[in-house]
């Protein structure tokens, strides 16, 4: 029984110091990172797995301690891999509804930031056949 303590403590060891190098290295993404779009990639996706690994950790000592699993944290670590996705996924949409500057070297070319030759004043815009003033 002193054998599953000691390796259970080594599993539960590991996470927290991989959930904590991961939260880590998605705080420097957000800090050094140039524009808001390379910013967003950071905490979205390095920072879920460290909050992931950190609820594993603690998924597996408190089953380890009641003596089975605790359904409480399942069910938030479920919710954080839903939302998490959802929340980066609008914040973008939303950055780029709002035509926010990005650096040139964010990768990707979406239709959004490119330059709109449509971008016309309502008088310049032809009204088709439409006899209507």
């Amino acid at each position: 029984m002193i054998a599953l303590y000691t390796v259970m403590e080594g599993v539960i060891a590991f996470f927290l110091i991989a959930g904590s190098i991961f939260a880590l290295i998605g705080s420097l993404g957000l800090s050094r990172m140039k524009d808001f779009y390379m910013r967003l990639h950071g905490p979205s996706k390095i920072s879920t797995l460290g909050v992931g690994c950190v609820l594993l950790a603690s998924i597996a000592y408190f089953s380890l301690l009641d003596g089975g699993p605790s359904l409480q944290e399942l069910l938030i670590t479920i919710f954080l891999f839903i939302t998490a996705p959802v929340s980066a996924h609008m914040l973008s949409k939303s950055a780029l509804h709002q035509k926010l500057a990005y650096d040139p070297r964010t990768r990707g070319d979406p239709e959004e930031l490119q330059e709109d030759d449509d971008e016309r004043t309502l008088e310049e815009t032809p009204q088709g056949s439409s006899k209507l003033p």
